[in-house]
């Protein structure tokens, strides 16, 4: 890994601590931080009984919130703060009680401004539950201090 890669990968893992630490929404619905990288984030959310609808399925709304989180991390994770400017998902199977989700998000574009990123969710046995697009708009302000550094 190169030292530019290194320095990179430092920001992306600093950038996802300081938003963990505040992400009470991530933490309320027991999702989990898995990986971290510049302009990628890998969440988990393991499908509980209050998140299954009334057809016995998860939710869709908590499928959206788990890609959109991953989202989040993703396009935060070069220290400059974004926030969602627009999203959609599309749902091609369904998840269950008990799942594992893994939300993957990774960079497809990013300008000065705005970016786009792309979120696939797989249950524990890998199969695609969703695919999310999530466009990205850079607000003033950073996650940390780089003097910090």
């Amino acid at each position: 890994m190169s030292d530019t890669q290194a320095k990179a990968l430092e920001v992306a893992h600093r950038s996802a601590h300081a938003m963990w630490l505040a992400d009470h929404a991530a933490h309320a619905l027991g999702m989990e931080l898995v990986e971290t990288g510049s302009g990628s984030a890998v969440l988990a959310m393991r499908v509980q009984s209050s998140m299954v609808n009334g057809h016995g399925l998860c939710h869709g709304g908590l499928i959206f919130a788990l890609a959109d989180t991953a989202f989040a991390y993703a396009c935060n994770s070069f220290n400059r703060r974004a926030v969602a400017a627009g999203a959609s998902i599309d749902f091609l199977s369904p998840a269950y009680l008990g799942d594992r989700l893994y939300a993957r998000a990774t960079l497809h574009h990013q300008g000065e401004r705005s970016g786009i990123y792309d979120v696939k969710v797989e249950n524990q046995a890998g199969r695609l539950i969703a695919l999310f697009r999530g466009r990205a708009r850079r607000i003033a302000g950073k996650l940390f201090d780089d003097a910090d550094a």
